[in-house]
């Protein structure tokens, strides 16, 4: 399994984000650490039923003790990416945290299958042209959509979080997911993760793990 550094997935991102930008920007890291110290700051109960209180976000395992490299796993810096994302898209940090903690398990799998797909079908540009008049656009011929569902007031109570999320593939899964989770009045938003998957492991694949103590090193 690969393993990476923090300053790995910051120039990786970076890239992505913040094209124009030599080198990642103090704004993008701090976001980044603050959806790190987030994660971290929920804590997880192992014997809990609820996925989002077992899972880390962004973290395989408990805190090593103090002075411990940390390092990061190519799924994790891709959940980051889609935190930073979701975030853009004007959810709050701990809301992003906690949808991300709570579709990992499925959103790392899809994320596993995604990268080991053939490119040269996944964005068959042929492919990709034959759509049907009313039929939703995506860049690639397999989306994967990370899908979150608002509930009705009348539906959710004071013990339920007020959405549901998912990962699905293709829009008639997430289509059905949002009407099982919600009402007609609802409002529901989706994300195609395809692309970014694909795109961050090529710019991931571009740096070097940079040793501690030498400049920003993690």
């Amino acid at each position: 399994m690969l393993k990476l550094k923090r300053n790995q997935i910051e120039e990786a991102v970076s890239r992505m984000l913040e094209p124009r930008s030599p080198e990642p920007t103090l704004e993008l890291r701090n976001r980044l650490k603050r959806l790190l110290e987030t994660d971290r700051a929920l804590g997880r109960e192992t014997n809990s039923r609820n996925l989002r209180d077992t899972n880390y976000a962004f973290f395989s395992n408990e805190p090593p003790g103090s002075g411990a490299e940390i390092w990061f796993s190519e799924y994790e810096a891709f959940a980051l990416l889609n935190g930073l994302l979701l975030m853009k898209h004007g959810w709050p940090q701990s809301f992003a945290v906690k949808v991300l903690r709570r579709v990992r398990s499925e959103l790392e799998r899809h994320h596993e299958r995604v990268l080991a797909q053939d490119p040269k079908e996944l964005f068959d540009e042929e492919r990709l042209q034959k759509v049907q008049p009313g039929d939703m656009l995506f860049d690639n011929t397999d989306p994967v959509l990370l899908t979150i569902v608002t509930k009705s007031s009348v539906l959710s109570n004071e013990q339920e979080e007020p959405y549901s999320c998912a990962v699905c593939r293709g829009i008639g899964e997430a289509a059905n997911f949002a009407r099982a989770n919600g009402s007609p009045v609802n409002a529901w938003s989706t994300f195609d993760v395809v692309n970014a998957a694909h795109r961050l492991s090529q710019e991931l694949s571009r740096t070097k793990p940079r040793r501690r103590g030498r400049g920003r090193g993690r």
